[in-house]
C-alpha cells in the first residue's frame, strides 16, 4: 500500500504540481489506500492546529519589514555605501556584492528575496565594469545564502518552531557562520580576482565614506534593534520583528522620505501572498505529519542510523549527505518542514544540541538553492540576470564546493553556532 502513496507523491512532483499541494494530495491518498478515511473528517482541525504556534507570527512581521526596507531606499545605499569602501581595490565590485549581501542579510532573511533583488542591482553593474555576466550572477546567487543564516532568518523562524528551540539562540547561533560564509567567498574572490586580473574602481575620499556612512546609519538602525533588543532580552525574536516593521516603516517614511502612502497598499499585499504562501506550506506538512507518525518514519530512520554507527560523528557526515542530496530535489522551506519532525528525535538520541543542529540543517537546505536541478535560486538568477541555466550551473560549481566545505566546517567545530548563545545564558 505505502508504494502507491510513495508513487503519487513522486508522480505529483513530476507533474510540476506545487509541493504544499503535492503534501496535502498524498496524505489523501494514503487516508483512502490505507482505509483510514475516518481521519478525514479531523483533517481541518489539524491544519488548523499546525498554524497555533505564536513564534510563526514573526514570519509575515519580518516579511512586512522587508517590504518596508526595499520600497524605502535602504537596497541603494547599502550598496553605494559598500562601494565606497572596497570598490578601489582589485575585483573591489565582486566584494561589494558579498557585502551587500551580508548588509541586506540582517534584513531580508529570505534567500530568494535577496537573489532576485540584488541580480537586478549588481548584475548590470558588474558587467558593465568588465565581469562577465556569469561570474556575476554565480556571485550574487552563492553570496544571498548568509540570508538564512545571519538574523533575522525565516528558516531559523520555521526550525526553532518545529523543533521547540528558541528561536533568539538561532538568531544568535547564525551570526558568527554567516561572518564565515562572508569571510569565505571573499577570499575566493581574491584569488579568482588574481588569476584573472579583475577591474577595480577609484578610490572614494573620506568625505565621500563618511557622507555615505551617515546615509547609512538609519537603514541598520533595524538589525541594530533586533539584534541588541534579543540579546539584552528587552523583547523575544517575534516581538522585535513588530519592533523591526516600526522602525522600518519611521525611517523609510520620515528619514529618507521614499516611502509613499500610495506604496502601502501594494508593500501589504506582498506581505499578505509572501505569508500565506509559507503558511499553507506549513499547514499542509503538518497534515502530511499524520502519514510520516502512522508508519513510524523516524523510529525507521532511527534504527537505520544506529546500525550504521551510533557515532554522532558518524550520523553528522550522514545527515549532511542526505540533506544536500534533499535539497537537489525539494525547496528548502518544505524540506524542513517535513524533515525535522523525523530528524529531532534523532537529534536528542546523539546528544546533538538543537541550536547547533539548527543551524547545520538550514545551511544544508539554503545551499540547496545553488543545487541543480530544483534549486530555485538558480531559476530566479537566470531568468532576471538572462544567463542560460547550465551556464550559470557551471560558473556557481567553485562557490558551491566552497559553501559545502565551510558547512562541514561549521558542523565539526561546533563553538561556531554556540559560542554567542551559550556566553548569554540559552
Amino acid at each position: 500500500m505505502m508504494i502507491l502513496v510513495v508513487l503519487a507523491f513522486i508522480l505529483f512532483l513530476i507533474i510540476g504540481i506545487p509541493i504544499s499541494l503535492v503534501l496535502g494530495m498524498t496524505t489523501i491518498v494514503y487516508f483512502v489506500v490505507t482505509g483510514h478515511t475516518m481521519l478525514l473528517d479531523s483533517t481541518p482541525q489539524r491544519l488548523y492546529s499546525g498554524m497555533e504556534n505564536f513564534g510563526l507570527l514573526a514570519i509575515p512581521l519580518f516579511m512586512l519589514t522587508g517590504e518596508l526596507m526595499n520600497s524605502g531606499g535602504i537596497t541603494n545605499r547599502l550598496v553605494v555605501f559598500a562601494r565606497k569602501l572596497v570598490g578601489h581595490v582589485r575585483g573591489g565590485l565582486a566584494y561589494v556584492t558579498v557585502i551587500s549581501n551580508m548588509f541586506l542579510a540582517s534584513i531580508l532573511g529570505s534567500a530568494n528575496a535577496q537573489a532576485a533583488m540584488m541580480s537586478k542591482v549588481m548584475v548590470p553593474e558588474m558587467e558593465k565594469e568588465g565581469y562577465d555576466r556569469e561570474f556575476s550572477s554565480a556571485l550574487t546567487l552563492a553570496s544571498s545564502i548568509v540570508a538564512p543564516i545571519i538574523p533575522p532568518s525565516m528558516i531559523f523562524i520555521i526550525y526553532g518552531t518545529l523543533s521547540g528551540t528558541s528561536i533568539g539562540a538561532l538568531f544568535m547561533a547564525g551570526i558568527i557562520p554567516g561572518i564565515i560564509y562572508g569571510i569565505g567567498f571573499i577570499a575566493l574572490i581574491a584569488y579568482i580576482g588574481y588569476k584573472k586580473n579583475f577591474p577595480k574602481s577609484e578610490r572614494a575620499s573620506f568625505k565621500e565614506i563618511w557622507g555615505s556612512f551617515k546615509s547609512v546609519l538609519p537603514a541598520m538602525l533595524v538589525p541594530v534593534i533586533i539584534t541588541v533588543g534579543i540579546l539584552t532580552g528587552a523583547f523575544t525574536a517575534t516581538e522585535s520583528a513588530a519592533i523591526a516593521s516600526l522602525v522600518a516603516f519611521i525611517v523609510g517614511m520620515f528619514f529618507y522620505k521614499e516611502l509613499k502612502w500610495k506604496s502601502l497598499p501594494s508593500i501589504l499585499v506582498n506581505t499578505v501572498i509572501g505569508t500565506a504562501t509559507v503558511t499553507y506550506l506549513i499547514a499542509m506538512a503538518n497534515l502530511f505529519g499524520w502519514v510520516i507518525a502512522f508508519e513510524q518514519v523516524p523510529q525507521l530512520i532511527a534504527n537505520s542510523m544506529l546500525s550504521i554507527s551510533d557515532n554522532p560523528f558518524v550520523f553528522l557526515l550522514l545527515i549532511n549527505i542526505f540533506l544536500l542530496f534533499i535539497g537537489t530535489i525539494l525547496d528548502g522551506i518544505a524540506a524542513l518542514i517535513i524533515l525535522v519532525p523525523v530528524l529531532m528525535p534523532l537529534v536528542t538520541g546523539f546528544q546533538i544540541d538543537p541550536i547547533h543542529f539548527g543551524v547545520i540543517i538550514c545551511i544544508n537546505l539554503t545551499i540547496g538553492l545553488l543545487t541543480p536541478p530544483v534549486g530555485t535560486g538558480l531559476f530566479i538568477v537566470s531568468s532576471i540576470a538572462e544567463v542560460k541555466f547550465e551556464r550559470l550551473v557551471k560558473a556557481v560549481m567553485p562557490m558551491l564546493v566552497l559553501g559545502i566545505v565551510m558547512l562541514f566546517l561549521i558542523t565539526y567545530w561546533e563553538q561556531t553556532t554556540l559560542f554567542i548563545p551559550r556566553l548569554l545564558g540559552y
